[in-house]
């Protein structure tokens, strides 16, 4: 617990996670958004599931060339503009006139929010120590995972007071935290500009063979996980819809499932940093299958306490893979990080649709329970993963993990 203390008082990671909260509370908006905006355009669910792969497909494919951006330039400037790209484009999407304007708006909303997972990510790696990693980068996703769970939430208050339009009222948030990430890299050069900068020098003699032996399954296992956790956030809302409870309870239930996962992935960086990467991993996959079957088995109010046990176990391991691709790349912290979260979510942006499209076929509850076979899958893939190789990098310094100046 003493380095989630020192972590915790690490100035530079906080605001690094802080633009990573406001980014995932949009894209958690968006989940509540779908349902109303089905019923102003009569949309099937795959449909909607082609709404949600515009704003994922832009965020994930764009990723990998910020990430680049971010290993040559930093991020000083790059951070808060795609804070406030994503918070005009999500206050745009609840005022769409049709539905070719609803995904053009989360399409662009999807920019901002791809543009800053993987500036936000290779920075919070560079103020922290390798001994460190898993947890830090916990901390860090932590950050998004609480602005998930709280979007549905606040857009439930929102869309409950004046319908879709209210998506306006939640534009100051992301312009007052754009102002405090500006204000924090501008106003405190020393440590974020010091440690960007001797990322960026370094990273070239640093650059080493790609290690694709360990770096491929965990992209697969990546790509699985999403593809189930994006499916079941996109269609909760949809599901309770259709199972006559209204935005009341499924938004709640949303952030419930979404914040369950902001503990998991904080369990599992401490534990990763504790016990293993890989053998956590594992852990967390398997324990996951049960609690899907168990979530989608046994809807109702039940679903409070299973979707937020699904949550937990389903992203504990996400910080984990972030900081194995981190480590498979060395000296591309921002290539790495990009290219694991677009490559990723890409894949569970596009197996949305093919959720929707099955819901459309077999019902709702069998299409969630299919996702299932993801699991194994993402299981078997995960036991071709070589077994963690020894830490030897020091501990970092004091100053460092305070984020002093």
């Amino acid at each position: 617990m003493e380095t989630l203390r020192q972590l915790m008082r690490n100035r530079a990671l906080l605001t690094f996670m802080l633009g990573h909260f406001t980014v995932d509370l949009y894209a958690g908006v968006l989940p509540v958004l779908y349902p109303l905006m089905a019923l102003e355009f009569s949309l099937t669910k795959e449909a909607v599931g082609i709404v949600a792969l515009a704003f994922t497909a832009t965020s994930s494919l764009v990723q990998p060339l910020f990430g680049y951006l971010a290993d040559r330039f930093g991020s000083r400037v790059l951070a808060p503009a795609s804070v406030v790209w994503a918070a005009l484009m999500v206050a745009v999407a609840g005022l769409a006139p049709t539905v070719g304007f609803l995904m053009l708006a989360a399409s662009l909303a999807g920019l901002g929010s791809g543009a800053y997972h993987p500036l936000g990510a290779s920075s919070a790696a560079a103020v922290t120590g390798e001994l460190q990693k898993n947890t830090a980068m916990s901390i860090y996703t932590v950050g998004g995972s609480v602005g998930y769970a709280l979007g549905p939430l606040l857009g439930a208050l929102a869309f409950g007071s004046v319908g879709p339009a209210g998506s306006v009222f939640m534009l100051p948030v992301g312009l007052v935290s754009a102002l405090l990430i500006l204000r924090s890299l501008w106003g405190r050069p020393g440590l974020v500009a010091q440690r960007a900068q001797a990322v960026v020098a370094e990273a070239p003699s640093q650059r080493e063979r790609i290690a694709w032996r360990p770096l491929l399954p965990v992209v697969g296992v990546t790509m699985l996980r999403s593809w189930v956790s994006l499916s079941l956030i996109t269609f909760i809302p949809l599901w309770y819809a259709d199972l006559g409870y209204g935005a009341e309870f499924y938004g709640p239930l949303t952030t419930l499932v979404i914040g369950g996962g902001a503990v998991g992935t904080l369990l599992g960086g401490l534990l990763a940093d504790r016990f293993g990467q890989r053998r956590v991993l594992l852990l967390s996959l398997a324990c996951t299958l049960p609690a899907l079957v168990l979530f989608v088995g046994v809807p109702g109010p039940i679903a409070l306490a299973t979707g937020a046990l699904y949550g937990m176990l389903a992203d504990s391991s996400l910080s984990i893979t972030l900081v194995m691709a981190q480590r498979a790349l060395p000296g591309r912290t921002g290539l790495a990080s990009g290219f694991i979260l677009g490559l990723g979510f890409v894949t569970g942006g596009i197996g949305v649709p093919l959720v929707g499209r099955l819901a459309d076929a077999v019902g709702m509850p069998a299409a969630l329970l299919s996702l299932s076979v993801l699991l194994v899958a993402a299981v078997a893939l995960a036991l071709c993963i070589p077994r963690d190789a020894p830490q030897r990098a020091p501990a970092p310094s004091a100053a460092l993990a305070r984020g002093d100046d």
